[in-house]
């Protein structure tokens, strides 16, 4: 617990960026002596309705003294915290420490009075409840153990954040008013709450930049080739459902069209929305790029540019100031170095990449940090297929580059609820968060298979990642993944034959194995085989060399039909002669 001697300084470990409900993001920082202006700009945009709910009366506008007490914090009995998109505040919180009387109070004093509110614009996103976890956090650590809260009961929405967090409650009326009292010792409950909060929140961030309704790809050529034409033309040939267009600011002035996708010098002059922004165009105008999508309210950012982490420690620090310029216009980044991002679904059909050509449309979702080896994943499940298109082709398929921002973690929380996706294939070249992803994988590997293929294993990572890289031996994280249910295999063909496999064929219902065949040899590697991965398998079967197909229909069909069996084994070598 920090004491007197602590208070007034600033304390940044606070800064967080958090996810909201629709997919967006906002910084939660503390309030400080020069949001003054923020505070009453924002309180001018709230309406009447949500200002009486605050302050239970009329209140148009805040004093010099409220403006004074709302900016002047000592971070230890007196704490706000801000959500910001853009700089400029859209929900605040505070609290005020007090005694058992319910009066001003110091430490000891372990409760406090907890109050929000929140634009208007932006009620229904979320913020509310991020905003109630990071300062239930912040008072645990200033010894604080429980809030109260005086809630009109008109305020529904309010009460149901409360309701909704998980803590233990204790609910009053009087005078009017609803008191709640809440523990903010985390539950089971409670912690299952926040989980799910970041599960959906960090799901949609995803379905946002893999199902937009408007796509502009920043930095395309006047003529063919180049990086950002030939994303253009990918996302054009692939029959893309929504709007595309083309952005370079190096156009003629007065050019409608690039080969029939409108185009324009700017992001800024699209009359309409933009979910999402391609940019491909150097590092140096990458943040003038991002300046403009800010403010054009575009949802997120493919950067395909190149010469960040990737580069160097110079390229790392731009990284850096990437992610935060980002995060202030509440827009999350795939990238920077990205290869690109495929979504096959019908009402879709977006192939914002530089693959040569889309895989076919099937149930398999893939992650690739690396673009070369998303390259090589695609191509290997393109041939050996077989053809089954919406079983063995690709659902989704997302190559990060440096994953400064959106990283095999949320893909796992995207694809845990995509009805589209029925089994996810994954190469890593770092785990960022190895604690969260083994939490993530569990969760994903018991509602659909999940493949992993670990490159880098011996510590010679891409440097694109080094701003988050996994720290633990391989072997660790192998048994990490192992209790988690994931399916570890060692090379990218294995891992493309065990996504086939699983794509094509249900789990089996347990662990006992038929194995026939007609090498007596092979099933006796085979049945070695299921017993070194801890099967039950039975005795092999030998059909002999001179079984015919007639014959290993009829075993075959004989093994599926056993009550005893879950799976079946079948290994065979050609006949002389064939």
């Amino acid at each position: 617990m920090q004491t007197s001697s602590d208070r007034h300084e600033y304390p940044a470990h606070w800064e967080a960026d958090v996810v909201l409900r629709d997919g967006g993001t906002a910084r939660v920082r503390p309030i400080t002596v020069d949001d003054a202006e923020r505070l009453v700009s924002f309180y001018e945009q709230v309406s009447d309705e949500s200002k009486y709910y605050r302050f239970f009366a009329p209140y148009p506008r805040l004093s010099a003294k409220d403006v004074h007490r709302f900016t002047h914090h000592d971070f230890v009995d007196r704490v706000g915290l801000a959500a910001t998109v853009g700089g400029e505040f859209i929900a605040t919180v505070r609290y005020d420490r007090i005694g058992a009387d319910g009066t001003p109070a110091s430490a000891p004093a372990d409760e406090a009075e907890v109050a929000f509110l929140v634009q208007d614009a932006h009620q229904g996103r979320g913020v509310a409840s991020a905003l109630l976890e990071h300062i239930g956090a912040v008072a645990r650590e200033r010894g604080i153990r429980r809030f109260a809260a005086e809630v009109l009961p008109a305020n529904t929405k309010m009460i149901k954040v409360f309701t909704d967090a998980g803590y233990t409650q204790k609910r009053s009326f009087e005078d009017g008013v609803v008191r709640l009292e809440f523990d903010l010792e985390p539950t089971d409950r409670s912690m299952a709450v926040q989980r799910a909060r970041e599960q959906r929140a960090e799901a949609r961030s995803v379905q946002r930049l893999l199902a937009p309704g408007a796509v502009a790809v920043i930095g395309t050529g006047r003529t063919p080739g180049g990086v950002g034409r030939s994303i253009l033309d990918n996302i054009r040939d692939a029959g893309f459902t929504g709007r595309l267009y083309a952005v370079n600011k190096a156009l003629p002035e007065g050019t409608a069209e690039l080969d029939g996708v409108p185009a324009f010098r700017s992001v800024g002059d699209i009359d309409g929305p933009v979910d999402l922004a391609v940019v491909a165009v150097p590092s140096d105008r990458v943040p003038e790029v991002v300046a403009e999508c800010g403010a054009h309210g575009v949802q997120g950012l493919l950067v395909v540019s190149a010469g960040y982490a990737e580069s160097g420690p110079e390229g790392r620090e731009l990284q850096r100031a990437l992610v935060r310029q980002a995060r202030t216009y509440g827009m999350r980044i795939i990238g920077p170095n990205a290869f690109g991002v495929i979504n096959t679904s019908p009402d879709v059909r977006l192939n914002a990449s530089l693959a040569p050509e889309p895989p076919r449309a099937g149930r398999i979702g893939l992650f690739a940090q690396s673009g070369a080896i998303g390259v090589a994943l695609l191509s290997r499940l393109h041939r050996r297929g077989g053809g089954v298109t919406g079983v063995t082709g690709v659902s989704t398929f997302v190559s990060s580059g440096n994953r400064a921002d959106v990283s095999g973690n949320d893909l796992l929380q995207y694809w845990y609820e995509d009805p589209d996706t029925d089994v996810v294939l994954m190469y890593l070249e770092s785990i960022g968060n190895p604690r969260k992803f083994t939490r993530l994988a569990r969760r994903t590997a018991a509602a659909k298979p999940l493949v992993v293929v670990q490159g880098a294993r011996h510590g010679a990572g891409p440097r694109g990642h080094a701003v988050r890289a996994t720290r633990l031996p391989h072997a660790t994280v192998s048994a990490l993944l192992r209790q988690a249910g994931v399916i570890h295999v060692d090379t990218i063909t294995e891992l493309v034959d065990a996504g086939l496999l699983l794509a094509r064929q249900p789990l089996p219902g347990g662990p006992r194995v038929a194995i026939l065949g007609n090498s007596e040899s092979l099933g006796l590697l085979t049945y070695d085989a299921c017993l070194a991965e801890g099967l039950r398998p039975q005795p092999p079967r030998d059909l002999t060399t001179a079984a015919s197909a007639a014959d290993f229909h009829d075993a075959l069909a004989g093994a599926l039909a056993d009550d005893t069996c879950d799976a079946v084994v079948v290994t065979a070598i050609p006949a002389v002669g064939e």
